[in-house]
């Protein structure tokens, strides 16, 4: 009878000790109310097919399409947003046998109001979030229209100049008076390769940001600059990411590797590590 319960109290002081001890959140970033996710253009050499199974192998989530990467899985079709039904369904079971969701899709435009319908439409049918766009403004007001019908946002992304959309301001002045659906896709690496910093162009777009195409940069104020993993570049990722919770940014974190084509995937692995280090302790 002593030896059952010496066994009872040292089982129940183990429950309590291991009770008593810190969760490790496997994914902190989820702790400010991030989400991370991949664009699907880092794998730019490889089909959708193949790039779900790069981002399970990642222990991703999240995954950002972009229109022209072949599907494969013995489809010719691409992710582009006039796929057939067909096509459709087999990118949903895709994304359903690797547990991943299709959270954004872009960059991508269209010139036509019904192409803009086409657009939104496939965005509702895919179960898509938020569409990351560098738009003629001559649509804006059909993109204001859109989104409210669809409940889909549409984030305005900056490419470098000679683009539209380089600089913060432009797309704070064009996304103005527009409904909440309507923000930003900020982008800080073509923000540093224009000499813009990161925690400038954040602050003054603020709450507008829906989403980050989030780098590291071999070099800033630099045109040749490219992607590098984080933590190994000039960006200063905890005061960057520091900026990010201190402003309310709640959104997708979305790694875009744009170097490395034919073999991503290391690389973005060291960056989810070190953004998993940094994370944790903010």
């Amino acid at each position: 009878m002593k030896k059952i319960t010496v066994l009872l109290l040292s089982s129940l002081l183990l429950m309590t000790i291991s009770c008593q001890q810190p969760q490790v959140n496997k994914f902190p970033w989820e702790d400010y109310g991030w989400k991370l996710a991949v664009q699907a253009y880092s794998f730019n050499r490889f089909t959708f097919e193949e790039t779900l199974n790069f981002a399970k192998e990642l222990d991703l989530k999240y995954i950002e399409a972009y229109p022209g990467q072949k599907i494969g899985a013995g489809s010719e079709g691409t992710t582009h947003f006039n796929m057939s039904n067909d096509d459709r369904e087999l990118v949903r079971s895709l994304l359903k046998k690797h547990q991943i969701e299709m959270i954004n899709y872009g960059i991508v435009a269209a010139n036509s109001e019904e192409e803009w319908e086409q657009l939104f439409s496939f965005a509702a049918d895919m179960g898509i979030q938020t569409i990351g766009s560098e738009p003629d403004p001559i649509w804006m007001d059909l993109i204001d229209e859109l989104t409210v019908k669809y409940d889909i946002q549409l984030a305005i992304h900056n490419h470098p100049p000679p683009t539209r959309y380089w600089n913060p301001e432009t797309v704070a002045e064009t996304i103005a008076g527009r409904n909440s659906l309507i923000g930003a896709s900020a982008d800080n690496g073509h923000w540093m390769r224009t000499g813009i910093d990161p925690i400038v162009g954040y602050s003054i777009l603020e709450s507008r940001i829906k989403y980050l195409h989030f780098k590291d940069m071999s070099a800033f104020g630099e045109m040749d600059a490219h992607t590098v993993p984080f933590g190994t570049g000039v960006l200063d990722m905890p005061a960057t990411l520091k900026h990010l919770r201190q402003i309310g940014f709640k959104g997708v974190i979305t790694i875009e590797y744009e170097w490395d084509w034919d073999n991503p995937t290391p690389k973005i692995a060291e960056s989810i590590a070190y953004l998993k280090e940094i994370t944790a302790n903010l």
